[in-house]
């Protein structure tokens, strides 16, 4: 009987630890079995099931293991659904806005200048090869009215012609900059890049052959100089130095629309003085002029897209200046560097203002417009002569220290030269 009992509690036993083992791993749990200590003359069995779970509270953990389980069943199907909608999501934003190989995306309010350009690399190149190739046809139409002596013609075709080739430069160098960016070791897109400097350096160089053919119907001082852009290597050099001066008058037509400041029209630096003479509005400030890095802030509002002139005239006695804009005296002020005579033996650079001399250009102070009729003299002019200049008199003079000449500049960078005939075609 004792032997009989023994049995069946070692089969309930037994049934119940397999209950519990299959429950906990349909569950997902893992097995933990619990041990429990006997004393020797007590009935194992009956021990046993004193210390085993009650039905109702394994019946509990059970459905709360189970809950727990469908629970993060369902956390994880709707991870997996909404990555795959995310996914789905950014592959239309990709084919919609144009992304580049690689994952980089267009800029939003990229402008393009010259037409359709498609997004890829390789694809912009090639069109842009091929608006050169129409501007090599246009160019030869220019020379042939060039030869025929249709000066007006010839001079519309080639401000045209200037204009889109400008554009076209900054475009192929805003997309070989993205290229180089994002795929720097594209053989054939390099070779394509460096087709497209060559054809665009052959048609400046025409460009420029055909304005030296047209000097014989231009006088030298009818031209402009424009900067289009605000970088630090765009500027004019005058070829020769300026001489002791213990006076100056400095006049010039401008046109800009720049913002902030128009930048630098010049800078003269001197060996140990950087800020020997210079004319500069940049930032918010007013436009100033420096003599020796001492500074007077000028009366003039010049950056409305419309030609001015301007005048400073400056006495090392006192340090006296007065301002003129447009013929009118404008301001006047002392103590501007009194009795300190202006240096030789510096560089005059128009465009850009010199931290050091002929260098240190920050492209934050460039002048970005045009510039026109540039003249320094070694006095102090007087109202009238001023006027005459404004009003572009027969009387006007020119500057006895510097006079607006192209065989007085050499031209670095980009910066272009326009024919202008002061007073005929202002504004």
């Amino acid at each position: 009987m004792q032997a009989t009992r023994m049995g069946i509690c070692w089969r309930l036993f037994l049934c119940s630890c397999l209950f519990l083992e299959s429950s906990s791993q349909d569950f997902g749990v893992q097995t933990q079995f619990i041990c429990t200590s006997v004393p020797k003359d007590m009935d194992i069995c009956a021990a046993t099931l004193q210390n085993s779970v009650p039905g109702d509270d394994l019946k509990t953990t059970v459905m709360q293991l189970r809950e727990t389980v469908l629970q993060q069943k369902e956390t994880i199907m709707n991870q997996k659904e909404t990555i795959r909608e995310l996914t789905s999501k950014l592959s239309r934003c990709e084919s919609q806005s144009g992304a580049e190989p690689g994952g980089r995306r267009k800029e939003p309010g990229s402008k393009n200048t010259m037409g359709d350009v498609s997004r890829g690399p390789a694809d912009t190149l090639a069109q842009l090869s091929q608006t050169l190739q129409s501007l090599k046809q246009r160019l030869e139409n220019l020379e042939q009215f060039s030869r025929s002596n249709n000066s007006v013609q010839a001079n519309s075709l080639k401000d045209l012609l200037q204009s889109k080739i400008d554009d076209l430069e900054k475009q192929v160098l805003s997309r070989v900059n993205n290229i180089d960016e994002g795929k720097p070791t594209l053989r054939n897109e390099t070779a394509q890049r460096g087709r497209v400097e060559s054809t665009l350096t052959s048609l400046h160089q025409r460009i420029t052959d055909l304005e030296k053919g047209q000097r014989d119907n231009r006088p030298l001082d009818k031209f402009q100089l424009t900067f289009p852009l605000r970088t630090n290597y765009m500027y004019a050099k005058v070829k020769k130095s300026l001489p002791e001066m213990y006076a100056l008058t400095v006049c010039m037509w401008l046109k800009s629309n720049a913002s902030p400041g128009v930048g630098t029209p010049f800078s003269y630096a001197v060996p140990g003085q950087a800020n020997e003479l210079v004319l500069i509005e940049w930032g918010n400030n007013a436009m100033e002029i420096l003599i020796n890095d001492k500074v007077a802030k000028l009366p003039f509002m010049i950056n409305d897209g419309k030609w001015h002139h301007i005048c400073v005239t400056w006495t090392t006695r006192d340090g006296v200046w007065e301002a003129f804009q447009d013929g009118v005296k404008r301001g006047s002020g002392e103590n501007l560097a009194p009795y300190h005579p202006i240096k030789p033996h510096g560089l005059l650079i128009l465009g850009q203002e010199q931290d050091t001399m002929g260098g240190g250009y920050d492209a934050t102070q460039a002048f970005v417009g045009d510039l026109a009729n540039f003249h320094i003299w070694d006095r102090k002019l007087s109202v009238g002569e001023i006027y005459n200049l404004a009003t572009c008199s027969s009387k006007a003079q020119v500057g006895n220290v510097f006079a607006w000449m192209e065989t007085n500049l050499d031209i670095y960078g980009g910066a272009s030269k326009w024919t202008f005939e002061a007073c005929r075609q202002l504004n």
